[in-house]
């Protein structure tokens, strides 16, 4: 990592930055939230005193409410949120104070496109910060850098880059930031282009300029040419990949290059192929671990690092477990346990080493879209419909506490020292004990 960028992270006082230390230095409760899934990429965060009970009035900060809805993650960085939302056609990035006053208001864009009804918009991708700058995509293509106090830096236009998007429910993947690197997953393509084509790219965050750009190739065809994930980093420094899921494989790529090093496919069998099991739900990493889920009821795997060329079916595939899988919502991945919050409301616990099923049992019958978080002995599933489900870490099956919002949530909730910040579709709360 650059020597001014650890500079900015120590200033704010994390103590881990990126997936690299995931496992071995644990963040402390004062971290930050620097991009989805928090400063390890994972979901994970250090115990929190946050209250089990809440609702839109109870244990209630304060409330702001927002132009428009997102299922974009809100994103902190010391004393500032950074969000960005839909407002009418116009697509804004904002940034509030921790005490929820508006710092300011930028309209980056317009041309904001809806996607089954109101299920997404071109605000899907959470915007990501370092402390010193917040960059955020939208998914018209815009992608832009802004100082925390509201000035740009710079902005590209990702089909004007890349190629256009061809997608069916809109280019909903958040970028990841590693290293003052921006890496990029534009999945897509029409059904009738043979092969299935993506493009994978790496920016200097600083600058916007392009350090490499990768096609990822691959046989999937129809509606599984569309990947609606977001890659992560595996880095365990020994191991450094950038993962990529979509189009019927997940892959590892050369962090300086983009080289491809290993794919693992099975995730959509030819000999029972569906032609509509595109990948919405992102994978995970933990310790010595990666996991992929695939889509519509289908399996889970689990790989390890250290394989070259095509791994499926190798030693380095560590399990494979079927009908388990979260189709939307993201993993959480332990060195003992792997969380997931299937979209129905069903939660699986799988044992991470070796993938037997500890348990699956049904929370409510709702819609799930947002990714779980995970924080001491406590993990949290939050339902489309606005109900917030907590439930006991380990190997036993325990609610709780079922908490209502009573508003539209697509977003993943955010813990950030003892506090939940929580954006539904028409505001965003600060949750804690008064």
């Amino acid at each position: 990592m650059r020597a001014e960028s650890l500079a900015v992270w120590h200033k704010l006082g994390l103590l881990a930055v990126g997936v690299a230390t995931l496992w071995v230095r644990p963040c402390s409760a004062d971290d930050l939230w620097p991009q989805w899934r928090g400063a390890n990429g994972n979901g994970i965060v250090p115990p929190s005193n946050f209250p089990l009970k809440w609702s839109n009035e109870e244990n209630v900060l304060f409330r702001y409410p927002l132009p428009g809805p997102a299922g974009s993650t809100p994103v902190v960085a010391g004393d500032r949120i950074f969000l960005t939302t839909a407002a009418g056609d116009d697509l804004h990035l904002l940034c509030l104070s921790t005490s929820g006053q508006e710092l300011w208001n930028r309209k980056i864009t317009t041309g904001n496109q809806t996607a089954r009804g109101d299920e997404g918009n071109s605000a899907a991708p959470s915007p990501f910060t370092d402390g010193k700058h917040v960059w955020a995509m939208f998914g018209n293509g815009t992608l832009v850098c802004f100082t925390v106090d509201g000035e740009e830096t710079w902005r590209r236009d990702l089909q004007a880059d890349y190629g256009a998007f061809d997608i069916q429910f809109g280019m909903t993947s958040t970028p990841v930031l590693h290293d003052g690197v921006i890496f990029l997953q534009l999945i897509h393509g029409p059904w009738n282009r043979e092969p299935s084509v993506g493009v994978l790219a790496a920016l200097d965050a600083k600058t916007g300029e392009q350090k490499w750009m990768v096609k990822r190739q691959t046989d999937a065809y129809s509606e599984n040419k569309h990947s609606y994930a977001s890659p992560v980093i595996y880095d365990d420094g020994t191991y450094r990949y950038f993962i990529c899921h979509g189009a019927d494989y997940v892959t590892g790529h050369d962090l300086e290059t983009g080289a491809e090093i290993w794919r693992c496919g099975g995730l959509n069998p030819a000999s029972n192929y569906n032609e509509y099991l595109r990948f919405v739900s992102s994978p995970a990493v933990g310790p010595g671990l990666i996991v992929a889920p695939t889509a519509k009821s289908g399996a889970v795997i689990a790989i390890r690092p250290g394989g070259k060329g095509d791994i499926t079916g190798s030693e380095f595939v560590a399990w494979k477990v079927e009908e388990v899988t979260p189709d939307v919502p993201s993993p959480i991945v332990t060195d003992k346990y792997v969380y997931l919050c299937r979209e129905n409301g069903i939660v699986v616990c799988l044992d991470s080493k070796t993938g037997d099923v500890l348990y699956k049992e049904r929370t409510n019958g709702h819609n799930h879209r947002a990714s779980p978080v995970l924080s001491g002995d406590r993990w949290l599933i939050t339902s489309r419909q606005g109900v917030i489900t907590v439930l006991k870490a380990g190997s036993d099956f325990e609610v709780l506490a079922v908490n209502e919002m009573k508003e539209p949530i697509a977003s993943s909730p955010v813990i950030v020292g003892d506090r939940l910040y929580i954006r539904s579709f028409d505001a965003l709360y600060a949750i804690g004990t008064k």
